[in-house]
């Protein structure tokens, strides 16, 4: 198939869909590990769409969700200091920590601060040397290269005063996690393709082969879905574990070197809690010893934050692909954005504020949106 012109097709939908109808025979459950992917099912009607024998189950994809409860609860304790310059993307703003999120901190008087570049809290740094800033370093493989690079400049820079709070998560052990669980029933992979953009996807043809699982590296376009999925249940009948390449647009099996050189020269692989999930060794990374003057936990002495989960929320499962979040009795009720108990409902790549945006407010929620829908099964 030709990428670029005819994957954005409606007739090719058509094909897709049609194709992937002829390829199934039984019952498949396929998990996508990107949050961007989960919002475009959903506000697309992808799920609904599909065959009935293959179901969707939404993974730990979204970065800001799975941000452990104490790692926000030491963002809290750090932007509350004094002199302090808190910088973060806006998406974790509205993140509850165990009392409280930075959005409401900010209101009772700490300076924090959006910005859209981890280089933006590097020049405040720079235009404010009496005053400690701190950039929140959150996210998967996709924001390590530029975290990584305003470590360096900030170290060329002989900058004092700037720090970062690290809690990176990586895909392939969260991948491992989910099929070594007890209570997996994940036959095949979705891969996200902006981690494999920098990462490549070498990674991941050991983990098919030793689990005996398809993975496939797919886009974030309802087309690049389609795709992905056609080339998963193709393999899944076939009896074919490995790894297919759906995204070469924009993925290499080596994925981006220079940037990886970054990522290696300032973090090390660490284990690392999940929010909602637990710890997963080696599924994170840490700064090396050699940039230990920017790290924000040893800067302020936070490290020993620990924090208890909301007994309400099953964010957790919802990350596990165990549940939907319309199955979590919270949802839409104690646990809307407005009122979040979790992450899931407040991130803009969280499943709950997909389910909730799009009106999945019920897991017998009727496949009304097909009428409407481009992607439309035909007679």
């Amino acid at each position: 198939m030709r990428y670029l012109t005819e994957f954005r097709d409606g007739a090719l939908a058509q094909k897709l869909l049609a194709e992937i109808r002829r390829l199934v025979t039984r019952p498949w459950t396929i998990m996508e590990v990107c949050g961007g992917q989960t919002h475009s099912i959903i506000r697309n009607g992808i799920d609904q769409v599909l065959p009935p024998e293959i179901e969707l189950i939404h993974g730990p994809g979204c970065p800001v969700c799975v941000t452990p409860l104490e790692t926000i609860d030491r963002a809290l304790a750090i932007a509350a200091q004094p002199g302090v310059i808190f910088c973060s993307f806006g998406d974790m703003l509205r993140v509850p920590g165990s009392h409280k999120d930075l959005f409401r901190a900010r209101s009772e008087g700490a300076d924090v601060r959006v910005v859209y570049s981890p280089l933006d809290a590097v020049r405040l740094a720079q235009q404010n040397p009496d005053r400690e800033v701190v950039f929140f370093a959150i996210g998967f493989e996709t924001t390590a290269p530029a975290n990584a690079m305003a470590v360096l400049t900030a170290r060329r820079l002989g900058l004092r005063n700037f720090s970062v709070l690290v809690s990176h998560v990586l895909v392939p052990p969260a991948i491992e996690a989910i099929l070594t669980a007890p209570t997996n029933r994940v036959q095949a992979f979705l891969a996200a393709g902006h981690v494999c953009s920098v990462m490549g996807y070498w990674q991941y043809p050991p983990l098919a082969e030793k689990y005996g699982v398809p993975i496939v590296v797919t886009g974030f376009e309802p087309l690049d879905i389609l795709e992905g999925i056609r080339r998963a249940v193709q393999r899944l009948e076939a009896g074919k574990p490995g790894v297919e390449n759906a995204y070469p647009r924009a993925v290499t099996y080596e994925g981006n070197r220079a940037a990886q050189q970054a990522i290696n020269e300032v973090f090390e692989p660490c284990d690392r809690a999940w929010r909602g999930i637990g710890l997963i060794p080696m599924s994170g990374w840490r700064l090396r010893m050699r940039y230990a003057n920017f790290d924000a936990e040893r800067r302020f002495a936070v490290s020993e934050v620990h924090t208890q989960e909301s007994v309400l929320c099953r964010s957790g499962e919802v990350l596990q692909g165990k549940i939907k979040p319309n199955q979590c009795p919270a949802f839409g009720k104690e646990c809307t954005p407005r009122t979040p108990l979790g992450a899931t409902m407040v991130s803009s790549e969280g499943a709950c504020a997909a389910y909730y945006n799009y009106g999945r407010t019920s897991p017998a929620t009727p496949a009304a949106s097909n009428a409407a829908s481009p992607y439309q099964p035909e007679p």
